[in-house]
C-alpha cells in the first residue's frame, strides 16, 4: 500500500509535465499526494475497519475535494446517488492496493476487488483493472516470479504484456483508461531491478504518470518486499495526520514495515 502511495506522490509533479527519461529528482518540494492516495487510503479503511465502500470512499474525497479526480467521479462523489457510474477509467486500480496484501487467496483477492471497484467502475474494463492490480500484488507477495505473474495476467486477463518500455515510450500519450493505463504499469514493474527502479520505469512512459507509479509502486512494494526506508519517509512526510494514521495502522496490521 504505501508503495502505492509513494508512487503517486512521486508521480504527482509529472502528470501534467511527463518527462521520457528515468533520471529525475524522486522527491521535491512540489510532490504531493493525490486522488490517488486519498482512494487508496479509503480502500484500505474499509479493509481495516469495515463499511461500504460508496460510502467511505464519498467520505474520503468529501474530506478532500480537490486533489486532481476526474470529472465523472467527482460528480458522482457530490451527488447522494450510490449508483455507479460505468467508468472503466484507471481510478478502480490505483485505489486497490490494500486488497492484494490484506486477502489470502486469489478468489477472495478478485472478489473484494470488484466490490472495490464496481461502487464506480462497474464496466468490465474498471472491474478488471482492479482485480489484475490486486491479484498482482498478492502474486507478487506470495513469492511468484515475474514471469509466473505475466504469464497469470495474460491467460486469466487477456492483458497485451509483450511490448517493452522502449517500445512504449516514445509514442505513449496521456490515458486514463484502465486498458490503456493498468498493462504498461505492470511491464514497467515487470522490467524493474529493485523498487525504485520501477517507480523510474513507470514514470519514464509519460502518461499519467502519478496514477502509472502508483498501480506499479504497489505491485514493485510487494514484489521486492517493501519501501525503502529513505522512500517510506518521505512518502509519509507528504501526508497529513489522519491519512497517515491509516496507512501505518493498514501497514501495521499486514506486518509491511
Amino acid at each position: 500500500m504505501l508503495g502505492a502511495i509513494a508512487g503517486d506522490i512521486i508521480g504527482s509533479i509529472y502528470e501534467a509535465n511527463n518527462i521520457k527519461t528515468k533520471e529525475f529528482p524522486l522527491f521535491s518540494p512540489k510532490c504531493r499526494f493525490t486522488d490517488d492516495t486519498v482512494l487508496t487510503v479509503a480502500v484500505a479503511d474499509v479493509v481495516l475497519n469495515g463499511g461500504e465502500y460508496a460510502d467511505v470512499i464519498k467520505a474520503y474525497y468529501r474530506r478532500y475535494p480537490y486533489k486532481g479526480y476526474g470529472g465523472n467521479f467527482m460528480e458522482w462523489g457530490n451527488s447522494d446517488t450510490r449508483e455507479p457510474y460505468n467508468s472503466w477509467g484507471n481510478g478502480s486500480a490505483m485505489r486497490v492496493s490494500s486488497i492484494g496484501f490484506a486477502f489470502n487467496d486469489i478468489n477472495s483477492v478478485l472478489e473484494e476487488a470488484k466490490r472495490s471497484a464496481e461502487v464506480t467502475h462497474n464496466h468490465p474494463e474498471g472491474i478488471k483493472g482492479a482485480g489484475v492490480t490486486a491479484a498482482a500484488i498478492f502474486l507478487a507477495r506470495n513469492g511468484e516470479t515475474k514471469n509466473s505473474i505475466k504469464a497469470f495476467i495474460e491467460r486469466d486477463f487477456g492483458y497485451n504484456l509483450s511490448q517493452t518500455l522502449e517500445e512504449i515510450r516514445p509514442k505513449y500519450r496521456f490515458d486514463v483508461s484502465c486498458q490503456g493505463s493498468v498493462p504498461q504499469a505492470i511491464i514497467a514493474f515487470l522490467e524493474s531491478t529493485d523498487f525504485e527502479d520501477a517507480i523510474r520505469n513507470a514514470i519514464s512512459i509519460g502518461g499519467d504518470s502519478d496514477t502509472i507509479a502508483c498501480i506499479t509502486g504497489g505491485i514493485a512494494q510487494a514484489f521486492y518486499g517493501g519501501v525503502p526506508q529513505e522512500i517510506a519517509s518521505s512518502a509519509l512526510a507528504c501526508l497529513d495526520e489522519d491519512l497517515r494514521k491509516v496507512t501505518s495502522q493498514f501497514m501495521s496490521e499486514y506486518n509491511l514495515f
